[in-house]
């Protein structure tokens, strides 16, 4: 659900909440086009610009109840089943960045969600051709909160680092997905881009990885895990080569760091996911009933066999 930002010196100018209310627009079906044209159609609202509104950490009523009907479609209609740990590592309070990986569905959301506590609110960056395929379903989303967009067609990564500020300062968690599609093989992670990185190092904020496994693929009865890790620091992974002075923004020292702090995140969750795919193995005779319908629910239909990109 996550982007790979280009990095680009962020605005000194603070942000602006726009007016609540969006201009009407023609809405024109993200499968016609392609991710530029159709991020140059919105006029790139993404973000916070397209919220339009301060990221709340508090939970409404509506989020509440929208989350106890999602449980009971997915735990007792679907009958599906997260094994979690660790979530004695989790902060006690909001304002901090979570890092979860492998994304491999729709479903990693959920998974996430599951994890944490109801609040403080997670916030992810997600795409947004993928996700608003209709508007109402932008709609819904906009009121119910939790999505700040992401149109893929060459916005840098400034309005990616101001929604993780805005997230951070009212103490919600702004989570991201590092490898940026959904796309890889099962029970390992692929390889990460550096955005998540960058927002890491621009905003400062404690880090909490999280690992996934087992949604490459669901059905009823699918079993999938996940498990929170100790919180950290990029100022921790990258140890002693990295003296804590910040690179400029833009840079191609800022960069490199970005680059070292993204093969930290892959030497960090990539054993976990490795650790935790095989007891979501079903054996072959197991039955797979609704494969296709609940694997690409949310998700353009594509390959099942998840092979490396």
């Amino acid at each position: 659900m996550t982007t790979d930002p280009a990095a680009s010196p962020e605005s000194t100018e603070p942000h602006r909440f726009a007016k609540a209310s969006h201009p009407r627009r023609r809405w024109r079906s993200p499968s016609r086009l392609e991710r530029g044209a159709l991020a140059s159609a919105e006029g790139e609202r993404e973000g916070l610009d397209w919220l339009a509104r301060p990221p709340e950490a508090r939970a409404s009523l509506l989020y509440r109840a929208v989350r106890l009907v999602a449980r009971f479609v997915l735990f007792g209609l679907c009958r599906m089943r997260i094994e979690t740990s660790g979530q004695e590592h989790l902060p006690r309070t909001g304002g901090y960045l979570l890092i979860a990986a492998a994304h491999r569905g729709w479903m990693d959301p959920f998974l996430v969600l599951h994890a944490l506590p109801v609040e403080p609110r997670v916030w992810f960056l997600g795409s947004a051709p993928s996700t608003f395929t209709s508007r109402l379903r932008e709609r819904f989303i906009h009121r119910i909160g939790g999505l700040l967009p992401v149109w893929r067609g060459g916005v840098g990564i400034d309005a990616h680092v101001a929604s993780a500020r805005a997230v951070i300062a009212n103490g919600g968690v702004f989570a991201q997905m590092p490898e940026g599609t959904a796309s890889g093989p099962p029970g390992r992670i692929g390889p990460f881009r550096n955005g998540a990185a960058l927002i890491a190092l621009r905003t400062g904020a404690p880090i909490v990885p999280l690992a996934m496994a087992g949604t490459e693929e669901l059905y009823l009865g699918r079993r999938m895990a996940s498990r929170v890790l100790a919180p950290t620091s990029a100022r921790s992974l990258l140890g002693d080569a990295w003296t804590g002075a910040l690179p400029a923004e833009g840079s191609r020292e800022e960069l490199e760091l970005a680059r070292r702090l993204t093969a930290a995140f892959e030497a960090l969750l990539g054993p976990v996911v490795e650790e935790l795919h095989p007891w979501t193995v079903d054996p072959p005779t197991r039955p797979r009933r609704l494969r296709r319908r609940l694997t690409w629910l949310l998700l353009r239909p594509g390959r099942l066999d998840r092979d490396d990109p």
